[in-house]
Order: structure tokens, then C-alpha cells, then sequence
């Protein structure tokens, strides 16, 4: 594969072939590309016998290693992880493997860290709703708005970027998010405030958006803010729903980690793209627009497939 030092890459390999093929000595053509002439002949002895994909990048990989550790090896170390719940040092002695091995092991199927398991079952720590509309988890991000010209991220900190004594501050966006358990379908919306009135009302709109295609909303999960939990508006809205609220733990926002996470993926794929220019058309546009499909790790299409009524996320 080509690294950051190396001499030849598929375009100068197909060019020390064509230089040969005009007539240049190889030793010429090799001198000219900071080569041996040993590796010159041997790009043009593969383009010789398998065209021009013999010039590609191969993978450094053995065909075979006698080495390897056999599959059943494999399978007991990971069956051993998930019963004993012990980590390399425990379990290299144990099954006859250096704990180098083991570790290996583990890193490659995703269970080289105690916490991703529920310490008694040795499951991995993860859940799901069964089915669109039964839980969604809702939050708030919020964002420092960008003067014209942009800020100081783009144009640098100095006294010219500095807010002048007594100039009005230009406050903040709060993109007040929800996405749904089961299927992972996200609505956004960006709003100059979090009050109690701007998520109910916020929280009616998410309704009807589900209940066009058909979703019934059943619990819905917010953090401790007071727009959630004092909101007299917000408790309407739930009853007009006919959903239950679900409140997480004091100081536990992981807890809420789906819409955690798509928050950031905002942060990423929305508001840090196109740096000043991308942000002022990002608030221009509209909440419903429906958002590209991104790829998934865990699944074989998209989540939204799950979704009734819709092919990518609105």
C-alpha cells in the first residue's frame, strides 16, 4: 500500500511503463523516478502480465499464516470473557495464551472494555425500543450565534473580533432536537429560546410529524431542565399526546445518549460544515427539510427503513 514515503504511486508506476514502452532503458526511466532498477522491472513485469490493474496498490496481507490462532481459540476466549468477566492478565494464564493474544482478541470483536458489558449478565450494555413512536428522546443544544463576517474561529482572536464596550451581545440558536428510539428518525427545529411555551409547542409539532406517518408517540425522555419539568404548557402538550413523560437521573445525561449523540453529529455534519457561511444558511433553512442518509454501523440499511411512512430521516 502506498505510504507517506513512498516513491511510486498507480500514476507514476503507469508512467514508468509508458516511458519504457517508448524506448527509454529501464535503468533511464528508474534513475528518473528515485528508484532500483529491480523495483522498475518488476512494475513493468506485472503491467506485462496483468495490464493496468497489476499497477494498483495491493494489500500487505499473507495469503495464509500457519501462525494464526484457530477459530475454536478464538471462540473460547470470548466465551470466557463474556463468563468470567476477566480481563488479558486473568484470562492469558488461564487458557494458555500470552495476554498480548487475548487482548487482541478482544480488541477485534469489540469487547476489550469491562464497561461496554453489564457487569452480572456480561451483555453488552445496549437497548431498543421495539417499535416507532415508543419512546423518543428529546433535548436542546445550544449554540453562540455567528456575527457577520464570522467569529473568532474563523477570523482569529484580536481586538478586532472583540465585542466593543457596550455593544449588544448577539445571544444564541437552541436546536431543540428529537429522535426516536426504535428507528433512529430525527426532527429538529431552531428556536431563539428553551422556554416552557417553545417546547411544548415544539413537542405538538414532533407529534404531528410521527402521527403523518401513522406513529402514536408513547413516552417521550427529557433531561431535568425547568422547560420540561415545571412547564405547565409542556404537561398539555404531553397529555394532548397522550404520552408519559420520562425524566433521567440528575446529572446522568448519558442516559439520554441517543439524541446526546445526534446533537453532536449536528455539531459536525451541520454546524461545523462550511465554517461562518454554512451556519448562516443552516439557520435559514427549513427544520423539515429532510437530511441525506448516513451510513450505520450496526445494521445493513438504514434505521429509517424501520420508519412507516418515510425512506430517510425528516
Amino acid at each position: 500500500m502506498s505510504h507517506g514515503s513512498a516513491k511510486l504511486t498507480p500514476f507514476s508506476r503507469g508512467l514508468l511503463v509508458e516511458r519504457v514502452a517508448e524506448g527509454w532503458p529501464v535503468a533511464r526511466a528508474a534513475e528518473m523516478m528515485g528508484i532500483s532498477r529491480a523495483t522498475a522491472y518488476k512494475w513493468i513485469r506485472r503491467y506485462r502480465e496483468e495490464g493496468l490493474p497489476g499497477l494498483e496498490d495491493r494489500i500487505s496481507r499473507p495469503r495464509r499464516c500457519p501462525h494464526a490462532l484457530p477459530p475454536s481459540a478464538v471462540r473460547r476466549i470470548l466465551a470466557a470473557r463474556r463468563q468470567l468477566g476477566a480481563g488479558p492478565h486473568h484470562l492469558g494464564p488461564l487458557l494458555g495464551h500470552p495476554r498480548s493474544t487475548v487482548y487482541a482478541v478482544l480488541r477485534r470483536h469489540g469487547l476489550s472494555r469491562l464497561g461496554h458489558l453489564d457487569r452480572p449478565t456480561r451483555v453488552p450494555l445496549r437497548y431498543e425500543r421495539s417499535r416507532p413512536g415508543e419512546l423518543l428522546h428529546i433535548d436542546v443544544k445550544k449554540l453562540g450565534r455567528i456575527p457577520d463576517g464570522g467569529g473568532h474561529r474563523m477570523l482569529g482572536r484580536s481586538t478586532a473580533t472583540r465585542r466593543a464596550k457596550g455593544e449588544r451581545r448577539i445571544g444564541y440558536d437552541f436546536l431543540h432536537a428529537c429522535v426516536d428510539d426504535h428507528s433512529r428518525v430525527a426532527y429538529v427545529e431552531v428556536h431563539p429560546d428553551e422556554r416552557g411555551e417553545t417546547t411544548s409547542a415544539f413537542l405538538l409539532r414532533v407529534g404531528a410529524f410521527f402521527a403523518e406517518r401513522g406513529v402514536a408517540i408513547e413516552r417521550v425522555m427529557t433531561d431535568n431542565h425547568f422547560s420540561y419539568t415545571r412547564s405547565v404548557a409542556f404537561k398539555e402538550a404531553l397529555a394532548t399526546l397522550g404520552a408519559r413523560h420520562v425524566l433521567i437521573p440528575a446529572y446522568r445525561p448519558q442516559v439520554n445518549g441517543k439524541v446526546e449523540r445526534f446533537n453532536r453529529t449536528l455539531l459536525t455534519e451541520w454546524a461545523g460544515v462550511g465554517g461562518w457561511a454554512g451556519r448562516r444558511r443552516g439557520r435559514s433553512s427549513s427544520p423539515s427539510d429532510p437530511t441525506p442518509p448516513r451510513p450505520r454501523d450496526r445494521d445493513t440499511g438504514s434505521r429509517a427503513k424501520r420508519f412507516p411512512g418515510t425512506g430517510t430521516p425528516g
